[in-house]
């Protein structure tokens, strides 16, 4: 479930062709905080994926709410 939520939010990215050939921008929209700078597109896309891995990490101990992307929820259950 982790991996397609991830694929999903992924699957909504969008991205920027920096200004003077400087590289790429992407982020995901939704998903605040949660953009990359590179200099190429394979390698914006790579950093942007890392950091939406480590954003959905750090809203998971927070116990703070995921978005829903393409129908896709994740929710943080008590152990038992």
């Amino acid at each position: 479930m982790l991996i397609a939520y991830i694929h999903a939010a992924m699957s909504c990215a969008h991205y920027e062709i920096l200004e003077d050939n400087a590289g790429y921008y992407g982020e995901i929209p939704g998903f605040q905080g949660v953009w990359a700078n590179e200099l190429t597109l394979e390698a914006c896309r790579e950093e942007l994926q890392s950091a939406l891995g480590d954003w959905i990490l750090f809203r998971v101990a927070q116990k703070l709410a995921l978005p829903v992307v393409d129908g896709l929820e994740l929710s943080v259950r008590q152990a038992a």
